[in-house]
């Protein structure tokens, strides 16, 4: 069985991508959280992931002797592994779109990733506001990713018609636009309302919002943990 190394759900966006992939397609696999204590050579959670992972980040992959790291590379190596479960497009030109749209988020939108982070519990839309009226790269990042989901197949459909990696890679995208109210085309807000009805994804949020903890380091515009709560 697989055993996926994750860091906390609440901020960890990199490490929700695998999770809803595996998750979804119903693949077993065994987590293994590492949380998150602060990101310094000698925290726990470096000591910890640099044991298995050279990058010393999360998320990280074992499959019997071999580790995967980087999460769109486990993406990929899951989709190998599995291809009954069709997580890549089985039509040329979709499975081309879903590996440059996975592509994209894995390497773009900078703007987005250093002023929204991801913080599952928290409703943080007076900032986001705010950041909107100030930031014209923020602004053109969601831009960008409006466009990109308003070209998925269908107006129901998922990004490249069924549920597939591309999917799994916007899922935390979803997750800071409700956090921070971020303005998204009708069309678009169909589509995230389509990825909160996952189960994968509905029990990912039951779990961020279990865990109770705050990291400093990841909570830009909270001074603790009790304001800005999501209901």
């Amino acid at each position: 069985m697989y055993k996926l190394f994750i860091g906390n759900k609440n901020y960890s966006t990199w490490s929700m991508r695998p999770w809803i992939l595996l998750q979804q397609a119903g693949i077993p696999f065994q987590e293994q959280l590492i949380q998150f204590d602060s990101f310094e050579p000698d925290s726990q959670f470096k000591t910890e992931i640099l044991k298995l992972n050279p990058t010393g980040k999360v998320p990280a992959l074992v499959d019997s002797d071999l580790t995967v790291w980087d999460s769109l590379a486990i993406c990929e190596y899951v989709a190998e592994q599995h291809p009954e479960k069709n997580l890549l497009p089985q039509d040329q030109k979709l499975r081309a779109r879903a590996r440059c749209i996975s592509a994209e988020m894995h390497s773009s939108f900078q703007a987005l990733r250093n002023l929204c982070p991801m913080n599952v519990e928290a409703d943080l839309a007076h900032i986001g506001q705010q950041l909107w009226a100030e930031n014209e790269q923020l602004r053109a990042d969601v831009a960008r990713i409006d466009q990109i989901w308003s070209e998925r197949p269908s107006e129901n459909s998922f990004l490249c018609g069924e549920f597939s990696i591309a999917d799994a890679f916007y899922a935390p995208v979803v997750m800071r636009f409700v956090c921070f109210k971020l303005p998204i085309s009708a069309s678009s807000q169909v589509y995230m309302q389509k990825i909160l009805s996952l189960p994968s994804v509905q029990q990912w949020i039951v779990e961020a919002k279990q865990e109770q903890m705050f990291v400093p380091f990841d909570e830009p515009y909270r001074q603790n943990r009790d304001v800005y709560l999501r209901d």
